[in-house]
């Protein structure tokens, strides 16, 4: 008679296979092989679209190098008064805006490839004409090259990589796409930070310069690949019926909903950033310069490790819930801003940690939108029209610009910035309002709910 005891251990024991499986799914739970693996899952599925992210990567490399400096180089290096120079700079943002339009019909018309090929190669001569400029006249000649170079870059590059993905991928290339961005700027910002110097004009030259040749390393990527970005949808012969311009886009009640919720967030929030972020934190809450920076360091450092993981936790997830919980986030930021403004008398040290956590919590927002914006965005466009659908929603961004800091100054300086607390911190709990009425208006798969019958389709060859 068997032994009871040796019954019990042929029970109990696992087999080799499934107690190697274990072992290799406890390895694969393990914080730091995560990391690889939502990495290969985020990466589109056509190595076209994967080449384009790396043009992305490139290209904020050269961005982030010149980024935080333009206002100092065009003041403290070329002797620009500030009024000088903030007229250039808000001149830069009027002329972008006002040729946005143009790019999306141009793009529907003639194919992002044959749009944004021009406009890198223009950004690309005017970033590196800025290395020139030495008066107010050329500073403004030359940001107008740039700006019609920059007009259509991000809405013809938003339409090919909608182009060269599905609906179930869509959403993980576009939140990779921004942490690559914010990877690629906050590479370059501490390159730069180490190089350049007031008192060397050189060093200045020399990281514009650079900006402008990695410009041209997105265009070269697409002029390898000669079957990507031509134009969608089908030719409408002569006498055919139009696919519609502008007034179809804003016809489009869900998506108008959706530009009128980005409107608002962006005002009272990304608009916020670059004036009364930096205004508040300095002059209310008396932090140094540098909490600032540290403050958009850990910005750009949340973005980047967090952005993969919020991709797989909002997949299969209402989108419009995710845009709600945006600004719900965003008005959090604020609020621990504001808390930096109460306690800057007493503990200068907790209001320096305010300001970073405020900066940090924000990104944490910005990698729930990055995704979603633009896959809702594209979910509703037809392909006759998504180079103009792609460039309205960037055009949020552009009226933001302009509104947010004119109004930012004003308020930050009612009642000890009070006033501009209270307002981006109703503007962002307004805005989570419009997004969940936004729901409504959405099928399941546009609002990228799981469905019983939701399947992720093969991707599509490229429009040739």
């Amino acid at each position: 008679m068997a032994d009871p005891s040796d019954t019990v251990r042929l029970i109990t024991r696992r087999p080799r296979r499934q107690r190697g499986a274990l072992k290799t799914s406890r390895v694969l739970s393990h914080p730091a092989n995560r990391m690889p693996v939502m990495l290969r899952r985020a990466l589109p599925r056509r190595p076209e679209a994967r080449r384009i992210l790396v043009g992305t990567l490139l290209s904020a490399i050269g961005r982030g190098l010149t980024l935080p400096f333009l206002f100092i180089y065009l003041t403290d290096v070329r002797g620009l008064t500030d009024a000088r120079a903030g007229l250039v700079i808000g001149w830069y943002g009027v002329v972008t805006l006002a040729l946005s339009p143009l790019g999306g019909t141009l793009i529907d018309r003639f194919g992002a490839r044959r749009v944004v090929v021009p406009c890198l190669l223009i950004e690309a001569i005017g970033t590196g004409s800025l290395a020139l400029v030495n008066s107010t006249g050329s500073a403004l000649l030359v940001m107008t090259v740039v700006a019609v170079g920059s007009s259509a870059i991000w809405s013809g590059q938003n339409t090919i990589l909608a182009s060269l993905t599905d609906d179930g991928e869509r959403q993980r290339v576009f939140g990779l796409n921004f942490a690559l961005l914010n990877l690629g700027i906050g590479i370059g910002g501490m390159t730069s930070g180490a190089i350049v110097d007031t008192a060397r004009p050189g060093t200045f030259q020399t990281i514009y310069l650079l900006d402008a040749v990695t410009y041209l390393m997105p265009a070269i990527i697409l002029l390898t690949l000669p079957g990507v970005g031509h134009r969608l949808g089908s030719r409408t012969g002569v006498g055919g019926p139009s696919p519609g311009g502008y007034l179809t886009v804003l016809r489009d009640r869900p998506f108008r909903r959706l530009v009128i919720f980005g409107l608002i967030l962006t005002t009272c929030g990304y608009a916020q950033i670059e004036v009364g972020f930096a205004a508040y934190a300095v002059r209310v809450a008396q932090v140094e310069t540098r909490v600032v920076a540290w403050a958009l360091a850990a910005n750009t450092v949340m973005i980047v490790l967090a952005q993969l993981v919020v991709i797989r936790r909002i997949e299969g997830r209402s989108r419009t819930r995710a845009l709600a919980v945006v600004g719900a986030v965003f008005a959090t930021a604020w609020l621990v801003l504001g808390a930096a403004g109460l306690v800057s008398g007493e503990n200068a040290l907790l209001a320096a940690l305010c300001v970073v956590a405020c900066s940090a919590i924000f990104g944490f927002g910005e990698t729930m939108l990055s995704p979603v914006m633009p896959a809702i965005t594209n979910a509703l466009a037809t392909d006759e029209l998504r180079g103009r659908y792609n460039a309205m929603s960037s055009m949020i961004f552009g009226i933001s610009g302009v509104i947010g800091p004119v109004t930012a100054g004003p308020l930050i300086g009612a009642a000890d910035g009070k006033v501009w607390v209270a307002t981006v911190v109703g503007g962002c709990l307004v805005a989570s309002l419009v997004a969940l009425s936004l729901r409504r208006l959405l099928s399941a798969d546009q609002d990228g709910r799981m469905t019983p019958t939701s399947t992720s389709p093969e991707p599509t060859p490229a429009p040739a």
